[in-house]
């Protein structure tokens, strides 16, 4: 039954009037369903659809609280401040609040993971149950499933829909607008994704993330964040097909990778 705190989260909290609002002009998914106890999956894009910042929300009080990569949460709040303008809403770190996550266990404590079930459930507070799992074990765990993490969405260079949004819970195509929405949705209506994110296994450690996947003498995507012998790899579905076609092998630097989707992708 793992229990792991997630040290490479943070939490900011959204406050004030228009907090519903304001967030719901801006990402990816629809705040109104943000009730209840249920979380949301959601993602700030660029207006060109492509990922800035992804992210859980719950809701907290009359406002909401933003599961974030700690890494990049000053940057992230320095982004919702930009966006703020005239409206009735406060940002502020939550640097009291830890996260954690629970999975293969019936504990109903927290919020389910809205992504997939798979995933468990999530907690945030002060007091946090004691850990019997690393923080390693739970990105072993994510990414068995074939699920991306914020570090595997470098920003700015992901597509929402490339990144398995649709199937994750983490678009809404009926609320209308958002930040990068026209994008999101004429990809949706025209089965545009190119590349998506798949599960890489090597026959050895996987090299560091960035490195390019070859086949035919000719890169066919990039690997993303890893566990061992397994990770993420940014594919292109096209040069992947033509490489199983030709059944010519894919290697990452020396080492040879088999690619496989999760079960959760629709392609």
């Amino acid at each position: 039954m793992p229990r792991a705190v997630l040290t490479d989260r943070a939490v900011i909290a959204v406050s004030g009037a228009d907090a519903e609002g304001f967030l719901q002009g801006l990402v990816t998914n629809d705040m109104r369903e943000c009730r209840d106890g249920r979380a949301l999956y959601t993602a700030l894009l660029t207006p060109q659809g492509k990922v800035l910042f992804d992210f859980l929300v719950v809701k907290d009080g009359a406002g909401f609280l933003l599961d974030c990569a700690a890494s990049r949460a000053d940057e992230f709040l320095k982004r919702l401040g930009f966006y703020r303008l005239r409206a009735k809403v406060e940002f502020a770190p939550r640097q009291d609040l830890k996260v954690a996550a629970i999975w293969n266990e019936k504990d109903a404590s927290g919020f389910a993971d809205p992504r997939l079930p798979a995933l468990g459930r999530r907690m945030i507070g002060t007091e946090l149950p004691a850990p019997d799992a690393t923080l390693a074990d739970y990105h072993a765990h994510r990414i068995l499933l074939g699920v991306p993490d914020s570090a595997d969405l470098p920003p700015d260079t992901t597509f929402a829909l490339d990144a398995g949004f649709e199937e994750l819970q983490g678009v809404s195509f009926t609320k209308g607008c958002f930040i990068g929405q026209e994008v999101t949705a004429r990809m949706k209506h025209r089965a545009a994704a190119r590349r998506r994110i798949l599960i890489a296994e090597g026959n050895a450690p996987l090299p560091a993330p960035g490195a390019a996947l070859v086949a035919q003498q000719q890169e066919i995507g990039a690997l993303l964040g890893a566990q061992g012998s397994r990770g993420l790899a940014l594919v292109r579905l096209d040069r992947l097909a033509d490489a199983e076609t030709s059944r010519s092998p894919v290697t990452a630097g020396s080492t040879s990778v088999t690619l496989r989707k999760p079960d959760w992708l629709r392609m």
